[in-house]
């Protein structure tokens, strides 16, 4: 890990009343002065009620496949290479000096992009995620004074407005209930200067000509978390065989493609090895078939949402998922 400046990080607050919380002497539990009462748990806060969320199935999902999309499981440059384009180059560079940048990564799954902002001399990253992924978090990118975890909910944030230099959240978006408030809270998390990063599925022809996926899917996402691995599980290794053996020929690939239900990326990320190939296809068809939300948008749409926010210097353009925008918060 890059040697950096170690910064102080913004400071969790109850995410109902954002009253400041009080660790109990063994550290066991968080409260604020209202009684809002919070677990601490394998040293990670847990900010939000027990109980099953919409986002167990992740949480199971980033258990199963905990290192399969870091770059140094694969060898690559492509979750590095993705991270780089979302941020834009002067961002990027800025990632790259001494000067501490607070970064808030919301939606932090296992840690792909975790691994890399703390590969950078600059970041100090506060990871959160809904499900219990910040737990192959903390077991990929151990907790330090560069990184802080926390699984709180997206639209209940436990921290004051205005605290962080850059706020992303890649790959997550399009799962919340409403992504325009997502966005727009996102955003309040923004110092004035900073930065905000995101993407989001886009509308496209595949979404709505994958026969098989739209009938599995309301099934799929319903099944507790275990059966829907193993459900997914069970699709790849019937349908991956099929994909390999037309790999080389686009046509049977693309009518393939609209009657198999599971993902596959031999054209896309062909300096996978076969094995990754086959996990990465057994994570993103999991991923695909059991999501609670699916929103689609435009690059319109978004562009106008962060309009409306007020946000400057605005890159909206098509790219790896989908959408992929940045722009930065004015300076009063």
């Amino acid at each position: 890990m890059t040697s950096a400046a170690i910064a102080q990080f913004p400071a969790l607050v109850c995410p109902l009343d954002h009253q400041a919380l009080i660790a109990d002497v063994a550290g066991r539990s968080l409260a604020c002065p209202a009684g809002h009462a919070f677990s601490v748990r394998e040293n990670i806060p847990r900010l939000l009620p027990s109980g099953q969320n919409y986002a167990d199935a992740f949480g199971e999902q980033w258990h199963q496949y905990r290192r399969t999309q870091l770059d140094s499981c694969t060898g690559t440059t492509y979750s590095r290479d993705r991270l780089r384009r979302c941020f834009g180059e002067v961002l990027w560079q800025r990632l790259q000096q001494p000067v501490p940048l607070q970064i808030l990564e919301a939606g932090c799954g296992a840690g792909r992009f975790t691994e890399v902002l703390l590969g950078t001399p600059a970041a100090a990253v506060t990871s959160t995620d809904l499900s219990a992924a910040v737990e192959p978090n903390q077991l990929n990118c151990p907790q330090s004074p560069r990184h802080r975890i926390a699984q709180c909910d997206i639209n209940q944030l436990p921290f004051l407005p205005g605290q962080f230099d850059v706020v992303m959240c890649l790959g997550v978006i399009q799962h919340t209930r409403d992504p325009e408030r997502t966005i727009a809270d996102l955003y309040r998390q923004v110092k004035p200067g900073g930065w905000l990063v995101i993407d989001h599925y886009r509308h496209a022809v595949s979404t709505y000509t994958k026969i098989t996926v739209a009938l599995m899917r309301p099934i799929l996402k319903r099944l507790p978390p275990k059966q829907g691995i193993a459900a997914t599980k069970t699709l790849t290794q019937w349908f991956f065989p099929l994909h390999r053996a037309v790999r080389r020929h686009k046509a049977l690939q693309v009518i393939l493609s609209r009657v198999s239900p599971i993902i596959t990326y031999f054209h896309v990320l062909p300096k996978l090895s076969d094995a990754l190939q086959y996990e990465w296809s057994e994570l993103d068809t999991h991923d695909a078939l059991t999501d609670w939300y699916k929103r689609l948008r435009s690059r319109r749409s978004i562009r106008r949402t962060l309009e409306k926010l007020g946000v400057v210097e605005l890159w909206v353009e098509r790219g790896g998922n989908g959408i992929e925008a940045r722009g930065r918060k004015p300076v009063a």
